[in-house]
């Protein structure tokens, strides 16, 4: 089997990022760590437990358009209110309402880095 652990992400100011993903996503920082040489390595990803591949952001100049303008990066909630909220709040910027599609409610979002980001709540099912 394999498994995507971890995925680099290119930003302008770490700290930034850092709240950004905290604050906005609700992520934890899992490593925060200098090294001799002054090498930064920063890892966030969802809460411990938390299902998916974490992100290790590191400072470049090009950042944003790493998926070349299309959604990188595709964010799954159980409250798209709350979330898009909480977004808002940190920062993100929607590039448009929320809609309703077959597969749930979806809207895309730039962080502050302007990547695009698709948040999405799966329609509910009853059994």
């Amino acid at each position: 089997m394999i498994r995507l652990q971890n995925v680099t992400y290119l930003v302008r100011d770490v700290d930034d990022a850092v709240r950004f993903f905290t604050n906005g996503l609700g992520f934890t920082v899992r490593q925060d760590e200098t090294f001799e040489s002054g090498w930064r390595r920063v890892v966030v990803g969802p809460p411990q437990g938390g299902a998916g591949f974490v992100l290790v952001v590191a400072e470049a100049d090009a950042v944003g358009q790493q998926a070349g303008g299309d959604v990188a990066f595709f964010l799954e909630t159980d409250d798209f209110a709350a979330t898009h909220e909480r977004l808002v709040a940190a920062g993100a910027r929607f590039r448009e309402l929320p809609r309703h599609e077959p597969y749930g409610t979806v809207a895309v979002f730039e962080d502050p880095a302007g990547m695009p980001w698709d948040l999405i709540q799966p329609p509910v099912t009853t059994p």
